[in-house]
């Protein structure tokens, strides 16, 4: 094709290449360039593609995806124990009584399944609907990745009265399948240790491995879990199974919490859609409370779809269906609002967990947090409407309760909006406030803002601050806790309102964490019991008007020294008692010494510029600790008891753990 055609056509005319540089182009890209990854080295050479990350939560991630093999077992109604043991040195032994994987010779490959199952990507019974309706790993690769990441890995099969074993290391077998004994049970026996030439770390977290069993404990009623942490000095084992399912999950949320339907509302429907292969599980709990967030948890054969999907579009339009027709048949509370509810209206006070099951469930990205698959949509948004609006034409009481509590919620709704409002008013062209003393960099990544209390706390750190990435918020007076205010109270409150404005990505069900003005958003407060409270306050804000902020990895705590200790000609900044006496210790002194004097700081304020840019803001000799949103339904709990309205479990909380202060500063 001439220059000229291509001009017509509309594409870009060749580049003149030096024919030397192209010929070596030619000859660099030959044959041998293409290259094929064989058996399990492209898990090996792109780790992150499998499992997210080569980091913690890839490490949990290679834990969670031998477990879900056993948990597939339970739903397949084989398995009703399942036993996880992470022993000295980080073997992880995951142990079920499920039927065993399959040993026989497999028909194509002509090697024991088991082999198959633990070397072949994308192998495995879960690509068969007779052998698992369901799973939560429809991708087959689970076992095999494991494999593929770890220096050790045995499988011990308990089958047909034998028990069949094989061992890999990188993912090469280093044996046939080979019968080690006899048996009476049956099961799969998987015993791994993680490769640190590929992992990060070898650390296992037992406690955020444990919040992942007791939520499949929950979603799988009847299922026996347990977990040993063996490194320590004593084995610490927790148990969980629940008899009453995702019920017994939704009054654990609302553990502590006043609930104004005693027993959770329970729905549990298995119902075909329009097309083969469209059958569907639908479990629902529900359960109110007397408070004004919402914890609504979505789940499709176990997984944890934390961005939702169209199984909680259905839910929503759903409730929101039914809620506005049992409105109807109550009058007397139409004429104290005559517009139509909206889903916000309902969110008040409401504990939900979603879960459904189904044979071939599409995701949207590679997280597996948001479902698509369009059929659940509507399933889910019929047996809402059906079973929910028998339950509340069968109990009045509770209907009408919860009716005048949503009302009630529509009126906080105009307000907070009109709240919105008037707080643009208050800013200026910027929309930023008066308060904010903000950086010159545009990129959000590069910049983070200090959230300080008190303007002498605040003063040193604009005088000590890098102006280029570094932004300063002083915020005065008490804060409000969230906890027990409503959402058009937040809105409007004006020690909050400078925080939203600053921050810049909205609030609530409006906050969208594209748009977040700094990706360090750093809570400088004094190390003393104010200081962990105003840290609390603005904590339980985060988590129920921007948790995203907190799911990002956004949010810090700086760590302001405790003591500067001046010995001789030098001084030396300690950060708690021990640091203190650490270098007391290094420099041969005690706290009697003539030449020791030893400043206990009180507050922020007390430090110069200097001294504050030094310790705490200098991104160089800093120390900072990011907040990490391990586990939500626990931090549900943790806040609603130390910030909630019941006294009694805050008492006991404090009365349990009083033992453990070491440092307190009244």
């Amino acid at each position: 094709m001439s220059e000229e055609d291509k001009a017509v056509l509309g594409l870009a005319p060749a580049e003149h290449h030096d024919n030397v540089d192209l010929q070596k182009g030619i000859d660099e890209y030959a044959g041998s360039s293409i290259h094929v990854l064989k058996g399990l080295d492209a898990v090996r050479k792109r780790p992150g593609m499998y499992i997210g990350s080569t980091g913690i939560l890839g490490l949990h991630q290679l834990v969670y995806e031998i477990v879900d093999n056993a948990v597939d077992e339970a739903m397949a109604g084989f398995c009703d124990q399942i036993n996880i043991l992470i022993e000295k040195g980080n073997y992880v032994t995951v142990e079920d009584n499920g039927r065993g994987i399959p040993v026989e010779m497999h028909p194509e490959e002509h090697v024991s399944s088991l082999e198959v199952v633990l070397s072949k990507l994308h192998a495995g019974g879960k690509f068969d609907n007779n052998a698992y309706k369901v799973s939560g790993g429809l991708h087959g690769v689970g076992s095999s990745v494991v494999n593929a990441l770890s220096d050790f890995f045995e499988v011990n099969v308990h089958r047909n009265g034998f028990i069949w074993s094989q061992t890999y290391k990188y993912g090469k077998k280093i044996d046939e399948v080979h019968q080690v004994g006899k048996t009476d049970r049956t099961g799969t026996v998987v015993k791994f240790h993680p490769d640190l030439q590929i992992m990060e770390t070898e650390e296992f977290n037992f406690d955020v491995l444990c919040s992942r069993f007791r939520e499949l404990a929950f979603l799988n009623s009847g299922v026996t879990i347990v977990a040993t942490d063996d490194r320590g000095p004593e084995p610490h084992t927790k148990k969980f199974i629940f008899s009453g399912g995702i019920k017994d999950f939704v009054k654990y949320i609302n553990n502590g919490k006043h609930v104004l339907n005693d027993d959770p509302i329970y729905i549990n429907v298995e119902k075909d859609g329009k097309e083969n292969n469209q059958k569907a599980i639908v479990e629902v709990a529900i359960q109110y409370n007397d408070r004004f967030d919402e914890a609504v948890f979505t789940f499709v054969n176990n997984i944890n779809t934390r961005e939702g999907g169209t199984h909680l579009i259905g839910f929503k339009a759903g409730l929101t269906s039914v809620i506005n027709k049992q409105l109807k048949k109550y009058p007397k509370l139409t004429k104290k609002f005559e517009e139509p509810l909206t889903g916000d209206d309902m969110k008040e006070g409401l504990t939900a967990v979603v879960s459904v099951k189904i044979p071939d469930p599409q995701f949207e990205g590679q997280t597996k947090m948001k479902l698509g698959n369009p059929y659940i949509q509507g399933i889910v948004n019929s047996v809402v409407q059906e079973k929910l609006g028998d339950y509340l034409d069968e109990f009045p009481a509770f209907t009408e309760l919860i009716l005048e509590k949503m009302i009630t919620a529509a009126k906080g709704r105009i307000a907070a909006r009109k709240a919105r409002e008037n707080e643009r008013k208050k800013f200026d062209g910027s929309g930023l406030p008066g308060k904010l003393a903000d950086c010159s960099e545009k990129d959000p990544a590069l910049r983070e803002i200090f959230i300080v209390e008190g303007d002498s706390a605040g003063g040193s750190a604009k005088q000590g601050r890098d102006r280029r990435t570094q932004a300063i918020l002083s915020l005065w007076g008490k804060m409000l806790n969230v906890e027990k205010a409503r959402a058009d109270k937040v809105v409007d409150n004006e020690k909050l309102q400078p925080v939203i404005a600053s921050i810049g990505a909205g609030i609530a069900d409006g906050f969208d964490v594209t748009r977040v003005r700094y990706h360090k958003v750093i809570i400088m407060a004094d190390a003393d019991v104010d200081g962990s409270h105003i840290r609390t306050l603005l904590l339980t804000f985060f988590f129920r008007y921007m948790r995203p902020l907190l799911e990002a990895g956004y949010v810090y705590f700086a760590m302001p020294p405790l003591f500067k200790i001046t010995i001789g000609t030098k001084e030396y900044y300690a950060y708690d008692e021990s640091d203190k006496d650490k270098y007391l210790l290094e420099n041969g002194v005690n706290e009697d010494s003539a030449n020791v004097k030893i400043q206990r700081y009180k507050g922020l304020g007390e430090m110069n510029p200097e001294q504050l840019w030094v310790t705490t803001m200098n991104p160089e000799t800093r120390m900072i600790t990011k907040v990490n949103l391990d586990d939500a339904v626990e931090a549900d709990g943790i806040f609603t008891m130390l910030m909630g309205e019941e006294v009694e479990p805050r008492r006991a909380f404090i009365d349990e753990n009083a033992v453990y202060v070491s440092n307190l500063d009244v």
